[in-house]
């Protein structure tokens, strides 16, 4: 596999759309990208369905719904998620240690019962589009650094395979948690996109030195004139740094 392939399959790519045909057209588009993110919008417009088309093209799924309730509902919701197949999921680690552990066994479970691939959970820390201020405005004391670091500890611990957090944060969470919690990253900007309502952002080349395992890539490449020359400009990019 050389620098360019390997790229490819750590770039996630936000079908940040309103709509099942342009989700498709999209994916139609993207020759070489294996993942494809869903989000609420998406996901609440097209529903289940969606993820079995995407799986049908031959694409793996991130539903990003960031489930948050009581362990028991989340529990629940995840083996749902195993039964469509998704192959990523995420949940708010703000949750609890409970709800993450049960999360974790749901899904374990779940999977072991259907004899299918275990999805990676994705403990979500704290959203790109927020800062400091903007914690201390819902009684999160630590800045955005500490919180960060406090979420992906307690998802570690929960036995969570990775977290979502800004570009900003990869290297203390990777020095402080290890190498094999992985992190996905959002917030991703190459010098040529514009910032949109992300805050902790990073080009693409910088956030796999800082020790990203994968990113989440949205507008730069779903919105530009061709979606696919946007892509392999990005890989190039990456296979240059």
């Amino acid at each position: 596999m050389n620098k360019k392939e390997d790229f490819a399959k750590r770039i996630i790519i936000a079908l940040d759309v309103g709509n099942r045909g342009e989700a498709l057209s999209l994916i139609n588009q993207l020759e070489g990208v294996e993942i494809f993110k869903v989000g609420l919008e998406l996901f609440t417009a097209e529903g289940p369905s969606l993820l079995e088309k995407i799986k049908a093209l031959g694409k793996k799924v991130f539903l990003d719904l960031k489930l948050h309730d009581i362990p028991n509902t989340v529990a629940e919701a995840v083996k749902v998620g195993v039964r469509h197949g998704v192959h990523m999921l995420t949940l708010h680690s703000s949750g609890g240690r409970e709800m993450l552990e049960k999360a974790v066994a749901s899904a374990a479970a779940e999977a072991d019962k259907e004899g299918v691939e275990k999805p990676l959970l994705l403990a979500v820390t704290v959203l790109t589009s927020l800062k400091s201020d903007q914690l201390r405005e819902i009684g999160m004391t630590d800045d955005t650094f500490s919180q960060v670091l406090r979420l992906a500890k307690l998802a570690k611990e929960a036995g969570v395979g990775g977290v979502v957090c800004s570009p900003q944060e990869i290297e203390i969470v990777k020095k402080e948690t290890g190498r094999d919690l992985l992190v996905v990253a959002p917030g991703i900007r190459p010098l040529w996109a514009a910032a949109h309502d992300q805050k902790r952002i990073m080009t693409p080349s910088l956030a796999i030195k800082k020790g990203a395992d994968y990113l989440v890539i949205g507008r730069p490449i779903t919105e530009a004139p061709s979606p696919q020359e946007a892509f392999l400009k990005i890989l190039s990019e990456l296979a240059d740094s």
